[in-house]
């Protein structure tokens, strides 16, 4: 995501290194750059030129400092004009009434039903929502089969009407079953439809109309660039929906949509989906994606990932074993097993600033643990239990097992024992400047 647009951006403000101050003539040649790299993310040739004269405004008007390189501070203006292009703040939903009523639309294949889980699946577990996912699309084939298979996975109920074909008696019936039944949230799940045809969009109104949604969620393929952004425009002139979603945001997508959208229908992007597991959907957050844009990282949706993961008692226990050095191989599998839930490791190490730009040209997969794992599961119990009794033939005998060699295995137990001792450091409050030098990581 956006990993083009992040490298032109970075060579077009190598253009002020070395420069003493910021110029009318030297910011000219700057912004030409970072123009033509919005116009290759596939942005809106006037959105691009706006932001670029707002930049050009905010840099001529500013006193740079002595301790502040002129390359730095106009880092920091497209950062602030981008945050506040993509909105400025980030925007909950509205979803305070009971039943909360939720409306889903899109074009034919953006990814409207597995979103719907998505959101069931996030408002459950980060909101304690009660909800209800309604089957609403009558005309794909196995539709409501993909919206009732997403409900088993999440164990969220699916309401749907097999000899009904008319969507605005299903969404009104859902709604009445909703209060009956006593579930605080509805989700919608509409048939995909293009903006042109005129039958298909009086329907979608009409539902609207049934059960006047508290939200209306508009969901766009990422990947669609430009197109993406001409069709919520058509969609939002006859739904006047609440908010954008994204999806296919892990995609070959170039970023013009998310950069675009908010300012050509004025409406708030609220999710983007990176994936197609279900717990592959973040809340956007427009500084966080200015970050991540500008190569900065994003710690925060970092840690707040890393939060959802880590169990508290178990962390405190864990603690308590660090302390008393009997961390062992049982314990660092379960680790692993707790970083790879918090989602796609390639885009975990993005977030770490500076790290993902060191990456650019790595393939890390999802089996990237993969060897390691193999490692520890092709010992016996005791041995993940007491490491240190894990000699020449037992090595041996696990790099067989594991499908490995020995010098892997060598390896994996070398930064076993160097990880040990720094975590031990770290309990203890002592401080080492190697600390991060024996972790071990997938490739090394």
């Amino acid at each position: 995501m956006f990993e083009n647009l992040s490298e032109k951006l970075e060579r077009s403000f190598k253009l002020l290194k070395g420069e003493g101050h910021i110029s009318e003539i030297n910011v000219a040649e700057t912004l030409k750059e970072v123009r033509r790299a919005l116009l290759d993310a596939d942005v809106n040739f006037k959105i691009a030129k706006s932001f670029t004269d707002s930049v050009k405004e905010e840099a001529l008007g500013q006193n740079v400092i002595a301790s502040v390189k002129p390359g730095e501070m106009l880092v920091k203006i497209v950062h602030d004009e981008l945050t506040s292009l993509m909105g400025g703040e980030m925007e909950d939903l509205n979803i305070k009434a009971n039943p909360a009523v939720i409306l889903v639309a899109g074009l034919q294949g953006s990814g409207k039903t597995t979103f719907s889980g998505k959101l069931a699946r996030f408002l459950k577990t980060k909101k304690g929502k009660n909800p209800l996912l309604v089957a609403c699309d009558v005309y794909r084939p196995a539709a409501i089969e993909q919206l009732k298979i997403l409900g088993e996975q999440i164990d969220v109920p699916v309401y749907s009407e097999e000899d009904n074909q008319q969507p605005v008696k299903i969404a009104r019936g859902a709604v009445r079953h909703a209060r009956q039944q006593g579930y605080d949230l509805v989700i919608i799940d509409t048939a995909g439809r293009l903006a042109v045809d005129e039958q298909m969009m009086n329907e979608i109104s009409s539902v609207k109309q049934a059960v006047e949604p508290h939200e209306i969620l508009f969901v766009v393929d990422a990947m669609t660039g430009q197109d993406a952004v001409n069709t919520a425009k058509t969609f939002n002139e006859r739904l006047d929906f609440s908010g954008v979603v994204l999806t296919k945001m892990d995609g070959d997508t170039r970023g013009g949509a998310a950069l675009s959208i908010r300012a050509v229908v004025d409406k708030p992007i609220k999710f983007i989906g990176s994936g197609e597991k279900l717990d592959a959907i973040e809340v956007f957050h427009p500084k966080r994606m200015a970050d991540r844009i500008l190569g900065m990282g994003d710690i925060v949706t970092l840690v707040e990932r890393a939060q959802e993961q880590f169990d508290e008692a178990e962390s405190r226990k864990l603690h308590k074993k660090i302390a008393k050095n009997q961390f062992n191989f049982d314990d660092f599998i379960s680790q692993i097993q707790q970083i790879k839930k918090m989602g796609n490791l390639k885009e975990l190490a993005g977030m770490i600033p500076g790290v993902g730009k060191a990456l650019k040209n790595l393939d890390i997969d999802d089996d990237a643990f993969k060897g390691i794992e193999a490692i520890i599961k092709s010992m016996t119990p005791q041995e993940r239990e007491t490491p240190v009794i894990i000699n020449g033939s037992r090595r041996k005998r696990i790099a067989e097992g594991s499908g490995t060699n020995i010098q892997e295995v060598n390896r994996l137990i070398k930064q076993f024992d160097e990880t040990r001792k720094m975590m031990r450091m770290m309990t203890s409050g002592k401080k080492s400047g190697k600390m991060m030098k024996g972790m071990p990581m997938p490739g090394r």
